[in-house]
């Protein structure tokens, strides 16, 4: 699966830490994996397509990209609560002009369009916060919207029908901090420039190509696709860089990725923290920090249709 995070227009990384969460796409389906805001990808099954691929048999033609610099809004949507009476997926969806999210907590929609993880929100109703809704909304710009887009669109839903409002700060929390080991980074600087793009890209093999990142960016990726806490970059290295990392998951990391729960090779890489240390001369160390969150100030029901 490839991310890519560029500037406005390009094909940029995607997000999510919310584990299972599907995204459909003219008529495909498959899961999430990525972090940040950018131009939309998605995983089906092993394989990636983005929007404006070629036209399957059947298929409708996808419409054209909304304009990169475009500043959507939805200018029609409903917003319903969901039916909890059995089991549901949660899944983000493109069909034809309409944008739907579908089965989202309120907690985990305001993860999805601030980058954070569900500890990074702080305060608000507990009982709202975790109720399901389904959303489906038609923007006011023609064209598909990618990735930052949609989250633009429900950014601004957010504020206008649920009132969220909030404040930054920083808070002490169980973390991971990604340091220097002792044998000192393993790291090739990149050759190419911050605005040519970041690319993010992890397969079933469990192989991640990073690319033009910097370890902010680097300890962002491991947050929103691979561990369960907030990662912080305590490294100090101001460079970006140009690496691979292959390693052997555990049980818990990336469980939501198809074939990863069987990938058991007894000749394999070694386990996450081994192979971040031996291939990078990094160290993951679990502790407190200082990490940013997200203080709700404010927070309702959504307004009628």
């Amino acid at each position: 699966m490839r991310i890519l995070n560029g500037g406005p227009g390009d094909e940029a990384r995607v997000l999510t830490e919310l584990a299972g969460m599907r995204l459909e796409e003219n008529g495909r389906s498959g899961r999430w994996i990525g972090f940040g805001a950018g131009v939309g990808c998605w995983f089906i099954s092993t394989t990636l397509a983005c929007a404006g691929g070629a036209q399957e048999a059947g298929k409708p033609v996808p419409l054209a990209p909304m304009p990169a610099n475009a500043d959507p809004a939805f200018e029609v949507v409903t917003i319903k609560p969901s039916d909890t009476s059995a089991p549901h997926g949660t899944f983000l969806r493109t069909d034809g002009r309409h944008s739907i999210a579908y089965n989202f907590a309120v907690r985990d929609l305001i993860c999805f369009v601030y980058g954070m993880h569900k500890s990074q929100i702080i305060g608000g109703p507990k009982e709202l916060l975790e109720t399901h809704f389904d959303i489906d909304g038609v923007p006011d710009i023609d064209g598909h919207p990618n990735i930052g887009q949609r989250k633009i669109m429900y950014r601004k839903l957010l504020e206008s029908r649920f009132k969220l409002a909030f404040h930054r700060e920083k808070q002490e929390l169980p973390a991971y901090a990604i340091v220097v080991a002792k044998s000192g980074p393993k790291l090739k600087k990149t050759d190419r420039k911050p605005g040519e793009g970041t690319v993010f890209s992890l397969d079933r093999q469990i192989v991640l190509e990073v690319r033009n990142a910097s370890m902010s960016d680097f300890a962002h990726g491991m947050q929103e696709a691979i561990l369960d806490k907030p990662v912080v970059d305590e490294t100090g290295l101001p460079d970006r860089y140009d690496f691979d990392l292959k390693w052997t998951p555990d049980e818990g990391q990336l469980s939501s990725v198809p074939g990863v729960e069987d990938h058991h090779d007894p000749n394999g890489p070694p386990g996450l923290y081994t192979a971040i240390q031996e291939q990078l001369g990094l160290k993951i160390e679990s502790k407190k920090a200082l990490v940013e969150v997200l203080v709700i100030d404010r927070l309702e029901m959504p307004s009628a249709n």
